[in-house]
């Protein structure tokens, strides 16, 4: 159908307008690829990228700067981070080998600490979690064939890998680096996904141990999130509990990906479980494409997922799924959730309206 030249740079206007209707955009003051971000609470908030980026809000946003750099990291991609207020941060780095490293602050980022290599030369690190005050993980692809799992108990000033039982990748496995959130916690479960042949498996703790082995051991399960590239798989997983009393039993879990390179795709992009990740189900209606990060806002009951091309909404953990406000540009161009906040390519920075109704079910 033809239009009349008055209506297009109306219809233009109006497409932008949609694409950011759920965020209010703000000037993180960099053009960096931002993949990190953390809200910290009390209006504190870290977020990290390339070129050795971090920037911090004291506001809720209202106003960034940009950290002191870290020294050595100029060409480094600060893929994750986190932090406990508005002076102590961990920031991680990821990259094949020593490229792969922890560095902390502990005077508002001011200065910087490097406190740990990645040992394996051929290793690759994906996720930085922190689960408790004390206790933080890093997640990393594969070597010799058993996912790298490392572990602090003292608030990342040391670390430990894990030779826990039930790590074993299989063929293609691997996990992904796209939002810092391909593993998750929910008290003291943790879950983490990635990629496999032939299929993308997730990974719980807390399974049964054989005997002579343990104390932890991890149990997985097979999914039929997308599969078979590089490019495809589980890129991110976040969960909440449900019921009074915590357990395994009780806990939700959402998991989004599918494949990177083909972002219009929409099978194989979302799962969910019900069991604390014993058994996945997917999504009846599915995301309308590739998803990188996946976060639960208890203040609305809903499940928000962004991705390349937009920003999806479930509302019945996991089931079904909605886009909101996505026309597939650079204006809705997200990577990673710590909500209400947003990140993604070349500085972009949302805070989430509070206005939305999503319609979910706490």
């Amino acid at each position: 159908m033809m239009m009349s030249n008055l209506c297009v740079p109306l219809l233009l206007i109006t497409l932008t307008m949609a694409a950011d209707a759920q965020w209010d955009l703000q000037n993180g003051h960099t053009d960096a690829n931002l993949r990190g971000i953390v809200n910290v609470s009390s209006g504190v908030v870290w977020a990290s990228g390339t070129n050795g980026t971090v920037i911090q809000s004291t506001d809720e946003g209202a106003t960034w700067r940009k950290c002191a750099p870290v020294p050595g990291a100029e060409k480094l991609d600060f893929r994750g981070i986190q932090a406990w207020d508005d002076k102590v941060a961990i920031v991680m780095s990821a990259g094949t080998g020593d490229d792969s490293r922890l560095y902390k602050t502990t005077d508002s980022c001011k200065s910087w600490k490097l406190v740990f290599i990645n040992p394996d030369k051929e290793g690759f690190w994906d996720t930085l979690h922190r689960v408790s005050k004390n206790e933080l993980y890093i997640l990393g692809d594969p070597v010799d064939g058993k996912f790298s799992l490392f572990v602090s108990t003292d608030s990342g000033q040391t670390w430990s890998k894990s030779n826990d039982a039930g790590l074993e990748s299989g063929p293609g496995g691997g996990a992904f680096a796209a939002s810092n959130t391909s593993l998750t916690s929910v008290g003291r479960w943790i879950f983490f996904g990635g990629a496999g042949v032939p299929a993308a498996r997730i990974y719980y703790s807390d399974a049964d141990c054989p005997k002579g082995t343990g104390p932890v051991c991890w149990g997985s399960v097979a999914t039929a999130m997308a599969t078979g590239t590089s490019a495809s798989g589980i890129f991110s997983i976040a969960g909440k509990a449900s019921g009074r009393k915590p357990s395994a039993a009780n806990t939700v879990l959402v998991a989004v990906g599918g494949t990177y390179n083909r972002a219009g795709e929409t099978k194989g992009t979302a799962t969910y479980s019900l069991d604390g990740g014993r058994t996945w189900t997917m999504a009846s209606i599915p995301p309308h494409g590739y998803l990188s990060c996946v976060a639960y806002d208890a203040a609305s009951g809903a499940w928000i997922a962004v991705g390349t091309n937009g920003t999806d909404v479930s509302s019945d953990d996991g089931r079904t799924w909605r886009g909101v406000g996505s026309d597939a540009t650079i204006s809705d161009n997200w990577n990673a959730l710590s909500l209400p906040f947003a990140v993604g390519p070349k500085g972009r920075i949302g805070k989430l309206k509070r206005g939305m109704a999503w319609g979910g079910s706490k």
